[in-house]
């Protein structure tokens, strides 16, 4: 069978990831047409205009230096489908909220849609190029839909398995100068080869080849699933460090340093902070562990949910904090929280811990002053729904903390450490209180101005230790 060499892509999804990588591929690739496609009219026009609908660093650059050249964004998903060699497929896989597997699985419904629309109108070979995060062996259930759904018996299509490892935030950098790239087929047979072989020829234009890993599909698809729940893991543990530290007089940030300069454990993912959030560490966490359940390997899923559960515990360790602290009430006391999205550089509140550190706070009775530089005050309305009339929003960080009795740090947005807290101090409540869950303000500092300041993972402020009857 003659090697394939790839003139034209579509991407079905024009989201976080969608998005990115095939601007990437564009960039890097101008002999090859790439065209997203994407059911929102709205999301569409977005990716055509002057504002993109996500906020990703070095994003908007490439998107103005391709599109209209070889890089095209459509709702014509049908006739780009007809028009393509290789389909990416990057569609939203949830958690299921019903049904069999309900706040476990993952949920394919779009995903198998997808399949289907492939397969009605696919009329030569097509490449499917799995991008979202799916389960293990994905790749065979959506290979029984194309067939049965496809009119044409010639038709022949061949799934790979190309799973994404993109940060928000980074996501431009990690796909210009990526780790690996990760590929996953059916290698053991000479068309699943030659399909692998023609999406690592596409990542050779700018990619090392010793960094494009080739795999079996199952082994791909796992892979992906692995690596969050090790990331995610490494969190919950110095998280968990950082409770102990707490009651010990132990400093998690000088644990965690001593711990990253071991070779064998390395300095990365060791910041202890009030949880991870993102649209990836927990759905991808609780679809392994449901998968191990499905495999009746209990206590291999019980292992991974217990990093889910410590991820729970310190949001809500957190908010026990900020109540014990002033005064074991916080009924009418206005607190700001400076940032909303699950971390800097983005505007994506996936699982942010923000959304249940707020629901804590004003279960208790507070009223939320809500600041964040990329986060839409319709975004965190969305996410606090049922909530919004104990949450004001604010354009600036200065008018949400005016008259604040205590600010959270909840994302580690850069701006914040640049702030003259000065002038903050002086304008709000006394006692003033500064909860920082993202270790990222000079302590000592806002100590000396005449903040009350409760760090994670540090040891506990006197005035606290007071206040909590320690």
């Amino acid at each position: 069978m003659p090697h394939i060499h790839i003139k034209s892509i579509c991407c079905i999804g024009a989201g976080y990831v969608g998005g990115p990588t095939m601007a990437m591929i564009a960039l890097k690739c101008p002999h090859i047409k790439v065209t997203v496609v994407d059911l929102s009219q709205p999301r569409i026009d977005a990716w055509n205009s002057d504002n993109l609908p996500i906020y990703e660093p070095g994003l908007e650059e490439v998107v103005k230096q391709c599109r209209g050249k070889n890089l095209f964004f459509t709702t014509d998903v049908a006739g780009s489908i007809a028009a393509s060699e290789m389909i990416f497929v990057s569609v939203n896989t949830p958690t299921k909220k019903t049904g069999l597997g309900k706040g476990k699985a993952a949920d394919l419904t779009y995903w198998e849609s997808a399949a289907r629309t492939i397969a009605a109108v696919s009329k030569s070979n097509k490449i499917i190029v799995e991008k979202s995060t799916v389960p293990v062996r994905t790749a065979e259930a959506i290979e029984k839909v194309l067939k049965r759904n496809c009119s044409d018996p010639n038709v022949q299509f061949d799934i790979l398995s190309n799973p994404e490892f993109l940060a928000e935030g980074t996501a431009m950098d990690d796909l210009s100068v990526p780790d690996r790239v990760l590929i996953g087929g059916k290698i053991e047979g000479e068309a699943g080869q030659n399909a692998v072989d023609a999406l690592a020829e596409i990542y050779a234009n700018w990619v090392p080849k010793d960094r494009i890993l080739q795999a079996n599909l199952w082994s791909a698809e796992l892979s992906k699933l692995a690596a969050n729940a090790f990331l995610a893991q490494r969190i919950s543990s110095i998280n968990a460090m950082s409770a102990l530290c707490e009651c010990t007089g132990a400093d998690v940030a000088q644990v965690a340093f001593a711990l990253g300069k071991d070779s064998r454990i390395g300095p990365k993912f060791l910041n202890a902070s009030v949880g991870f959030g993102g649209s990836c560490f927990q759905k991808d966490i609780l679809n392994l562990a449901y998968i191990c359940e499905c495999h009746g390997l209990k206590e291999v899923a019980d292992y991974w949910y217990s990093v889910v559960g410590m991820n729970d515990y310190q949001k809500s360790r957190f908010v026990k904090r900020v109540v014990s602290a002033m005064f074991n009430t916080i009924s009418g006391k206005k607190i700001a929280m400076l940032g909303f999205a699950f971390k800097k550089d983005t505007g994506d509140t996936r699982e942010t811990p923000a959304i249940d550190v707020g629901r804590g706070l004003i279960e208790d009775g507070a009223k939320l002053a809500i600041f964040d530089p990329k986060v839409s005050d319709e975004q965190i309305a969305l996410d606090m729904e049922g909530l919004t009339n104990n949450i004001t929003t604010y354009k600036t960080a200065k008018e949400a903390l005016e008259g604040a009795h205590a600010v959270c740090i909840m994302t580690e947005w850069d701006e914040f450490k640049l702030y003259d807290w000065k002038e903050i101090y002086d304008t709000m409540q006394k006692p003033a209180f500064v909860f920082d869950g993202r270790l990222i303000l000079d302590h000592e500092h806002l100590r000396e101005i005449g903040f009350i300041v409760y760090a994670l993972g540090k040891p506990i402020d006197p005035f606290l230790r007071s206040a909590e009857g320690v």
